[in-house]
């Protein structure tokens, strides 16, 4: 098969870094271009030192049309000042990472974008021009709640705890980033009111249920690792812990990155895939949902690679058959 150009804009972040670390090693994939304005000269393995011996390619400050696809991996805001600034040919696909465009009040920008969530549109996405890739809390909260919303089980509040790992900050430094402060310390931030909880809602609608933000308490948590989330979720069920196992099953039969195990699950298990990992109990009235990714794969930039593999018709597991940590 034929290979498809790719440029990258913002790669020396760490979503950025991750999607160079993906492409550089898929069977279909060359990169054309690495865009950086900070570091426009440097080789890409003089920031991500570990791709020594990888890649000679160099940042650049310049764009190239002849390209297939454009990865914005760019800050929030960011994305849409990028393409009023610079015009992109129509026939280019874009898969953005940053929040821009994943609500329907902005999908509608250049020709429009669809919601990358390939659990809940993938028919959509293989049609796509445009993708807004969905936000690391809201890919693992949405992997935990699609089942019950599509099957119309979904019509209680639920509560959320959630924690992600330092990188989910991104790579500018701040108080809560830095290593004195956030190493064997953990704080809750932003609660009731993460930015991600619009997304979540808009999806879950889209899915069939009518629960709306307010149904969501939503308690993200920084934690004191690097990559990873993991978030427990429950909510007032009247299906056994079987039906409810059964649904999920159901729903997640075709999708090949997200899984429902039958035994507790923790973070190594998914850390460096693409992967998600669905853990249900039944306590009382109450379903309990455990769901964990890695924020920076399944949350960012392995999504974003398996939304470009529909989108070209690609198998969409191409260059994403990742080893995990274990230990």
């Amino acid at each position: 098969m034929q290979k498809i150009k790719a440029g990258i804009v913002g790669g020396a972040g760490y979503t950025g870094g991750e999607l160079l670390r993906l492409l550089i090693n898929h069977p279909h994939v060359d990169i054309h271009f690495v865009h950086s304005n900070s570091n426009a000269g440097n080789l890409i393995s003089d920031v991500h030192t570990d791709l020594t011996g990888e890649t000679s390619i160099a940042f650049t400050d310049t764009l190239s049309q002849d390209i297939d696809v454009l990865f914005l991996c760019v800050g929030h805001g960011d994305a849409k000042k990028f393409l009023d600034k610079n015009s992109i040919d129509s026939r280019i696909k874009i898969i953005d990472l940053s929040q821009d465009f994943r609500l329907a009040a902005s999908a509608s920008y250049r020709e429009g974008f669809v919601y990358g969530l390939p659990e809940l549109q993938r028919e959509k996405i293989k049609e796509a021009r445009n993708i807004a890739n969905p936000g690391c809390f809201a890919t693992c909260i949405q992997l935990a709640l699609l089942p019950l919303a599509a099957s119309g089980n979904l019509k209680n509040e639920v509560h959320v705890s959630a924690t992600t790992g330092s990188t989910g900050a991104g790579q500018s430094l701040s108080l809560t980033s830095h290593f004195s402060w956030r190493n064997n310390n953990s704080s809750v931030y932003k609660p009731f009111g993460h930015q991600h909880l619009n997304e979540i809602t808009e999806s879950l609608s889209q899915a069939g249920s009518s629960i709306s933000k307010e149904d969501i308490s939503f308690i993200p948590y920084r934690g004191d690792f690097t990559r990873g989330i993991i978030a427990s979720l429950y909510t007032d069920s009247d299906l056994s812990l079987e039906e409810a196992t059964a649904i999920f099953f159901d729903y997640y039969q075709d999708h090949p990155f997200t899984h429902v195990l039958k035994k507790n699950i923790d973070l190594k298990q998914v850390v460096n895939t693409n992967k998600c990992f669905v853990y249900l109990e039944k306590h009382g009235k109450k379903l309990l949902i455990v769901s964990i990714i890695d924020n920076l794969l399944k949350g960012a930039s392995g999504q974003a690679v398996q939304n470009m593999n529909l989108l070209f018709g690609f198998e969409e597991q191409a260059g994403l058959r990742l080893k995990a940590t274990a230990f």
